[in-house]
């Protein structure tokens, strides 16, 4: 068994567990990191590709936004499409200048790690952390075990960035929290296609058939997303039929034309959102999806998870700092207000885009009204592109 020590000890390699380090580097505050995955299984991982504008400044003031800001695509508005009928929502006009940028989540990951290592933080991977000691005591331990043997890392704090299956949200006390949680009744089948976008934008389309997404990674890679039932299979839809279901339920009244490539991944993901309301216990603070889960809908998940680890960032500084702990008592509070404010902006895109009821039913002729307002609210309008930029304050 080798033993090791550091400041604050991070679980989890992803955008969350990556950021904190960088930021706590800055401020001259050491860490470690362990990841239970390889280096290029980590750094392929495909995941969301929407990147708010506090996350795109954030990058920046880091200094790891070059290759973003080369690559990156930048979109100045949305498109809302409810049966044909398109509305576009005017993020740059309607929020002073605020926009999203599109640049896949692997690809920041790749950019994280790397600025990691070359400013010296030590990244472990396979590590898999097993068990944390003494989170009510000043120096917890957290148990991995790396290449088939037994190690220890001793810290000041644990940062559990680790995701939903996770170890560090184990570790809470049983009633400590409570859960919330929504099983949405419907899944997205979703694919990357070698194929040029065929919006300069993104497009949410309400459908009788169901709700349907335009997305891309690149100008040569296109994302696109239809709603199936959750008992659905992949194998149940070949290329031509998921690409003519696209077409469909993405038309327009002005004849829209999908452009068509080779789909060389496609999958069915589940819809859910879940949170706890107590992110800390001890030395121990979770971020990211350790700790809450959004529908990928409004494209928050990565972009709430860096908002935790700033918080993170700031009360640790603080602490080393001025050894007040008044900040890091209140870390569950001062992430919980954008945590609520993102769930509940989910929340709104996902049941007003779906399909939930009959055509023409009364939930379906609310969610028509719900659309007709946005297209004719600049209040509403704002309200929309202010959170999908993501808001500076909450």
């Amino acid at each position: 068994m080798t033993a090791q020590n550091t400041q604050v000890g991070i679980i989890g390699a992803g955008p969350a567990g990556l950021t904190l380090a960088l930021l706590l580097k800055c401020r001259g505050i050491d860490s470690v990191i362990l990841e239970n995955r390889d280096r290029p299984y980590v750094e392929s991982r495909v995941r969301a590709g929407l990147l708010e504008q506090n996350t795109v400044d954030l990058f920046r003031e880091l200094g790891v936004a070059d290759r973003l800001d080369r690559e990156g695509l930048e979109h100045h508005g949305v498109y809302l499409s409810f049966n044909g009928v398109r509305n576009r929502v005017p993020f740059t006009e309607l929020t002073g200048g605020r926009c999203i940028t599109i640049y896949g989540q692997q690809e920041v990951v790749k950019d994280l790690i790397r600025a990691n290592l070359d400013q010296g933080t030590l990244i472990h991977f396979e590590a898999t952390a097993t068990r944390i000691d003494g989170l009510e005591t000043d120096s917890p331990m957290i148990h991995y075990e790396q290449n088939g043997e037994a190690h220890t890392l001793t810290c000041d704090f644990v940062a559990g960035c680790d995701g939903y299956h996770g170890i560090a949200r184990k570790h809470l006390p049983e009633g400590s929290y409570n859960e919330f949680r929504i099983e949405y009744p419907f899944s997205w089948l979703g694919i990357l296609a070698h194929a040029k976008p065929s919006s300069n934008e993104l497009i949410y389309a309400y459908h009788e058939r169901g709700f349907a997404l335009h997305s891309l990674r690149s100008e040569t890679v296109s994302r696109l997303y239809i709603q199936v039932a959750n008992d659905d299979h992949i194998d149940n839809w070949t290329d031509e039929q998921i690409w003519d279901e696209l077409e469909l339920r993405l038309g327009d009244n002005n004849g829209f034309r999908l452009n068509r490539g080779e789909i060389f991944e496609k999958g069915i993901t589940p819809m859910r959102s879940f949170m706890i309301d107590s992110m800390q216990y001890g030395r121990l603070f979770l971020a990211g999806d350790a700790a809450h889960i959004v529908p990928p809908t409004g494209g928050k998940g990565l972009n709430l998870a860096v908002a935790d680890v700033k918080i993170m960032a700031g009360a640790l500084t603080d602490y080393y700092e001025t050894g007040q702990t008044t900040r890091l008592a209140a870390y569950t509070s001062d992430c919980l207000r954008r945590i609520w404010r993102v769930q509940d902006f989910s929340n709104t895109m996902t049941y007003l885009f779906h399909k939930q009821a009959k055509h023409g039913s009364f939930e379906n002729q609310l969610q028509q009204a719900k659309f007709d307002y946005i297209s004719r609210s600049t209040a509403m309008a704002t309200t929309i592109a202010e959170n999908y930029v993501g808001l500076k304050d909450v």
